[in-house]
């Protein structure tokens, strides 16, 4: 028997890079998400799709503890999980985020330019002498490789002498190339730029030795998420001296760490951080990629001429060569500085001269420092675009004026999700929407906006062809803010709009609209439609909504009825002629009679001798949203029927016997079950919330109001944190 200890295995890099790709995919979201509250137990393997229990996938903390574990077992293991690990970055706590800020930007006060080069070189020439004989022998031959790179790296790259170029008083090194005297480069683009000089010397000295990437110690150039969802400074015992001038989250932090991540795709902002989205910020984050190749750069023609300081040509250059940014949330952002910032963009980098210029005399007519910038700049006719970005959230970025909101906008033309709920966008950016001929909206959100008209609904819904193929459709409105659509214009979306026709939509929200019940007839059937608004509807009988859900949307799962029908109104309103008052108990009675009964439950069938599957419920109706009067009058509920709050103030009448749950062992997936045991897992979980009486977290409830940006789930995505709470928490 053979005692000797065993060794490890040493797997090649790629097998290692690809196992820790698929830890961190695990964790991932599916494109089909659950319509439930995630479940962070573990109950099992996640298997199908879409599956609230088992999840559809890993709890991201499982995948990021794994992936940590495998950067202990040695060095080759660290460089593979280690990017993975830095991929997504989701701000919490103060300290984090200068932990972070200390870990990803450069300290120059710290560690200068030069030792940085000079570390960096002298590393790469020891790497290359471990692979080449001469080199490793040689003490004087390795001094000699190294003094070459240097002095490639620090002559400008100039094929014509630049006293033939431009007088000497003018003379400047050339912008191309990023020059080691810059007081303040980016970390990841110096060590590009060193490993490029080195390659160079050893294709012509040692053409036969192999030269790693030179190695960065900052993981800033692994990061593609970067979110302040989940940042907040309450209960720090902080005076508002110090929540003023003692700031966290500053500008100039948020600069520093952003030109270090070339690769960051997805940004998150809240209000709780929104002072610090200066101008600088603002460039960083919507400049980076194509629009700094194409706009900004002194070329020939009708481009730009640029006349500034050569620290903005070398961020141009920089940006020129990260990555377009995919996803912006920008939720709730309102404070001056943002609004001030994202004035100046748009007047400097999006509208043209005249036009901004007009802009500044009638909003900001004290803010000098845009103008001197502009002085130096004559712009080309036409307007910046950003074609990288395909999903924008505005919501509630309500402190932003129409004439800057509408460049902004249009200045994006691969949008696909675009939420602009609470916001002043007026008809004019609905029209110049609609008239977009690259512009294909898969979820649109336009809630609470109440300088759009009817008409603009209709026309961008019906006549334009940016609406085509649109997913999701979020056009909520309450008693204080109710949708501007005429009883005719609404008769159009619904019979012409191709969404609709179509038969797409899977999610749809016509809160506070004129829907009546031959209106609900014209509906084309709705296969695909999973939550649907129709709150703030007073005159609609429940039996129409019981009809056109049996007959025209079956799959329907969740359903909104707060402050809806005369039958449930509790009482609050007025009766008509020859009516009594209602009650709170008689609502309670005729939402089971007419809705959750005929919807809800299997029709009755009876066998002594055939074991036939029982029948199906008519529809898959299980969540519905009620008014808090109405969830009152229903107490404990009814059978498995319980009543879920949020953390603010929603709530839902829950069926907890049923969900869509993974069958194991039939290979079939998941199936939505209306009668799960009350020991089973799932069943327990919805117990518990309703058992919280709203003493929740905020990414708990269903069909929610703001749009999921970072990840593209839109609508029928799941947040929490503060986009948790605007999503489920609070009614507008």
């Amino acid at each position: 028997m053979n005692t000797s200890p065993s060794r490890p295995l040493h797997y090649p890099s790629e097998l290692q890079n690809v196992i820790c790709t698929c830890i961190y995919s695990f964790c991932l979201q599916a494109d089909v998400p659950s319509l439930d509250p995630l479940i962070q137990r573990d109950y099992g393997t996640p298997t199908a799709l879409p599956s609230s229990l088992p999840g559809s996938s890993w709890p991201e903390s499982v995948a990021r503890r794994t992936l940590a574990n495998l950067c202990l077992v040695n060095h080759t293991w660290y460089e593979a999980a280690k990017p993975w690990l830095w991929t997504k970055i989701e701000v919490r706590l103060p300290i984090t985020w200068l932990s972070l800020v200390e870990e990803i930007a450069w300290d120059y006060d710290e560690e200068t330019v030069d030792q940085v080069i000079d570390t960096t070189i002298k590393a790469a020439v020891k790497a290359a002498a471990r692979s080449s004989r001469s080199l490793s022998v040689s003490r004087d031959h390795r001094k000699s490789l190294e003094e070459s790179i240097f002095e490639t790296f620090a002559i400008p790259n100039e094929s014509i002498s630049p006293e033939l170029l431009s007088p000497a008083v003018s003379r400047d090194p050339s912008p191309r190339r990023l020059r080691p005297k810059s007081k303040s480069p980016a970390r990841w683009k110096l060590i590009r730029s060193i490993s490029d000089a080195i390659q160079n010397v050893l294709v012509q000295r040692e053409p036969s030795v192999y030269m790693p990437t030179p190695n960065d110690p900052r993981p800033g150039r692994f990061v593609r998420h970067l979110d302040f969802n989940h940042f907040r400074t309450i209960g720090m015992r902080r005076s508002i001296d110090e929540g003023v001038h003692g700031r966290f989250v500053t500008g100039d932090r948020v600069e520093a760490i952003l030109k270090e991540m070339p690769n960051l795709a997805v940004f998150g902002a809240t209000e709780y951080m929104d002072g610090a989205l200066t101008l600088p910020v603002l460039k960083e984050l919507f400049l980076r990629g194509a629009p700094s190749r194409g706009r900004g750069r002194p070329s020939r023609g009708r481009s730009p001429v640029i006349d500034i300081r050569d620290t903005e040509e070398e961020d141009r250059e920089r940006r020129r060569e990260s990555r377009d940014l995919e996803a912006v949330d920008l939720t709730g952002c309102v404070s001056a500085v943002f609004v001030n910032a994202l004035t100046e963009f748009v007047n400097t980098y999006v509208l043209p001269q005249a036009e901004a210029e007009t802009s500044d005399n009638e909003g900001n007519a004290n803010d000098l420092s845009g103008r001197q910038l502009r002085r130096g700049v004559r712009f080309r006719e036409e307007p910046l675009t950003i074609p990288g970005l395909q999903r924008l959230g505005l919501r509630g970025v309500k402190s932003v004026m129409s004439r800057i909101l509408s460049p902004f906008v249009l200045a994006f033309p691969s949008l696909t999700h675009l939420d602009l709920s609470g916001t002043r966008v007026t008809p004019d950016i609905l029209l110049a929407l609609g008239e977009s001929s690259t512009v294909r909206l898969q979820s649109l959100a336009l809630a609470r906006c109440v300088r759009l008209t009817s008409t603009s609904f209709k026309t961008l819904l019906v006549d334009s062809q940016v609406t085509n193929e649109l997913r999701e459709l979020n056009l909520y409105g309450d008693a204080t803010f109710a949708t501007d659509l005429s009883e005719s214009h609404l008769r159009d979306i619904i019979t012409k709009a191709p969404c609709f026709t179509k038969g797409i939509l899977t999610y749809l929200d016509l809160s506070s609209a004129p829907l009546t019940r031959d209106l609900l007839n014209l509906f084309r059937p709705q296969p695909k439609l999973r939550s649907l608004g129709l709150s703030h509807i007073p005159h609609i009988e429940l039996k129409a909504i019981s009809d056109f859900l049996k007959t025209k949307a079956p799959n329907v799962e969740i359903l909104t009825l707060v402050s809806t029908s005369p039958e449930l109104d509790c009482g609050l309103r007025p009766p008509t002629a020859g009516a009594q008052r209602g009650s709170a108990r008689q609502s309670s009675v005729t939402l089971h009679t007419q809705l959750i009964r005929p919807l809800c439950t299997p029709p009755f069938s009876f066998s002594l001798t055939s074991r036939s599957p029982s029948a199906l419920p008519p529809t898959n109706l299980r969540v519905v949203e009620l008014s808090t009067i109405l969830l009152a009058g229903l107490g404990a509920g009814a059978g498995a029927w319980r009543i879920i709050k949020s953390k603010g103030g929603r709530g839902w009448y829950v069926d907890t016997a049923s969900g869509w749950v993974a069958q194991f062992g039939s290979g079939g997936g998941s199936v939505l079950r209306r009668d799960l045991e009350p020991d089973h897992p799932f069943r327990v979980e919805m117990e518990k919330l309703s058992n919280a009486n709203g003493n929740v977290t905020s990414g708990v409830g269903w069909h929610a109001r703001k749009m999921e940006i970072l990840h593209g789930h839109g609508m029928l995505g799941r947040e929490d944190g503060l986009y948790g709470a605007a999503s489920f928490a609070h009614q507008g």
